[in-house]
């Protein structure tokens, strides 16, 4: 870890001083207080509590099922854990389109009940009325542009996104906006690179991409995909740094195999 990572406590605040300096921002999810602890130990700068939840902890075909308690379950789980990180929690679908009081609700529930720092929502100019009324509130937004995940059935489909012009410019326009109605950072999930760099190079808050390149603040992706706990899902962006699935599947059979076979519990193992 490099003498620039040696913070306390990582806040908004740090965030935007890590851009300036050039320090790339390390994040990724967390859904539960072991898991939350171990990756705060091992030094990630920014932990969400992503709606992937409905995926990776509750087995649902997209993010859209999860509700707003579930939510606050899993940010309340990790916030126990966390001394270090930045916890930014993902505002669940439905709890914030189109109502901006019902946003404001749904945000203040997250912070009070979890105890989180900042949430997250996706969308541009269609959310902007649900952004400042959160902002307004003291509480700090981090946006989400390109493929939206709340959105696929408006899309019909995970493909990249803004490859054609006219979205390309929507979504620098709705970065822009984003930035100045007080938005602390903005993910960008699979877009082209060369639009990642340049959306980071023109906003002054911080630019975390997934499938997004590398000229881009920072980089996030879900936990149980690059541990390679889920195999299902292999999207050019993920690099896989272990195969968990073959560890914990070689453990398990070892035990099952050891109680069968009465090897364990042992005479050391027993009182």
């Amino acid at each position: 870890m490099s003498s620039e990572s040696k913070v306390k406590v990582v806040t908004t605040h740090v965030l935007h001083e890590m851009k300036l300096r050039g320090e790339k921002i390390a994040m990724l999810t967390a859904y539960d207080y072991s898991m939350a602890r171990i990756l705060d130990a091992a030094g990630v700068d920014v932990l969400l509590v992503g709606d992937s939840a409905s995926n990776v902890m509750a087995g649902h075909i997209s993010t859209l099922p999860i509700t707003l308690d579930q939510m606050i379950y899993h940010a309340s789980s990790v916030v126990r854990a966390v001394k270090r990180a930045l916890v930014v929690v993902d505002m669940p679908f439905g709890t914030y389109q189109g109502n901006s009081k019902l946003a404001l609700r749904s945000a203040i529930r997250i912070m009070k009940e979890s105890g989180a720092d900042a949430v997250k929502m996706e969308g541009g100019s269609e959310i902007i009325d649900s952004v400042e009324r959160i902002l307004s509130a003291g509480i700090p937004v981090m946006g989400h542009l390109g493929l939206t995940p709340q959105s696929i059935h408006k899309f019909g489909t995970y493909v990249v996104r803004a490859r054609e012009e006219a979205e390309a410019k929507k979504l620098i326009e709705d970065a822009h906006l984003l930035e100045e109605t007080g938005c602390f950072s903005i993910v960008l999930e699979k877009i082209p690179a060369k639009l990642g760099a340049q959306v980071a190079s023109e906003l002054k808050i911080p630019v975390i991409g997934i499938g997004a390149g590398n000229g881009v603040d920072g980089q996030v992706l879900v936990t149980h995909d690059m541990l390679g706990i889920n195999q299902e899902f292999s999207p050019r962006f993920l690099r896989r740094y272990h195969n968990l699935y073959a560890e914990m599947m070689g453990a398990f059979q070892a035990y099952i195999n050891d109680v069968k076979s009465l090897d364990f519990p042992n005479e050391k193992e027993q009182y």
